[in-house]
């Protein structure tokens, strides 16, 4: 009913707290859907992820223009969010609740999205527990590695993928 990618992003939002990588995996969904179908709401998700992460790692003013704009996106794709089995009412007022928290530079508390559909809350806890991780468990702040992931990764694959797109370009562009 719902697609892997979101199932795989709640995982690692619940139960990892790997904010980076629930960006990782919904930013893939998100560029495959087709450019006709609605896709805006994904942006939402991603950048709630995103607004945590910044938080985590003290980050305010990016934490804070992140949730800022996820809320004016859910507030818009309401149906879309009620769609994939979250309570839109509730996360709104959560998203407000944490944008005055940010604004307040206080410190990261893990956040829970709001969870109505008691069949995809039950896979959710199911695939939590086959990666070793419990859903709803706070985030480990003594990780360093997952609180700075983006400094941290190994960044090989990426500066491969830009170089090959350079190149492709430069090829077109001389035809």
């Amino acid at each position: 009913m719902y697609p892997k990618p979101y199932i795989d992003y709640l995982v690692h939002f619940h139960g990892l707290r790997d904010y980076f990588e629930c960006h990782e995996i919904l930013e893939e969904h998100w560029k495959s859907v087709p450019e006709d179908q609605a896709k805006k709401h994904w942006v939402g998700l991603i950048q709630i992820a995103v607004s945590l992460y910044h938080q985590r790692r003290k980050n305010y003013s990016g934490a804070l223009r992140m949730m800022t704009s996820a809320a004016n996106i859910i507030e818009k794709e309401q149906s879309e969010i009620e769609a994939l089995g979250l309570d839109v009412d509730v996360l709104l007022l959560k998203l407000q609740e944490r944008i005055v928290e940010i604004e307040n530079q206080q410190p990261y508390e893990s956040f829970n999205l709001p969870i109505k559909d008691k069949t995809l809350l039950a896979r959710l806890e199911k695939e939590c527990e086959e990666k070793n991780c419990t859903f709803g468990i706070p985030s480990d702040m003594d990780d360093d590695f997952l609180v700075n992931k983006h400094t941290l990764r190994d960044r090989q694959p990426v500066i491969n993928e830009r170089l090959e797109q350079k190149a492709l370009r430069k090829k077109k562009r001389e035809g």
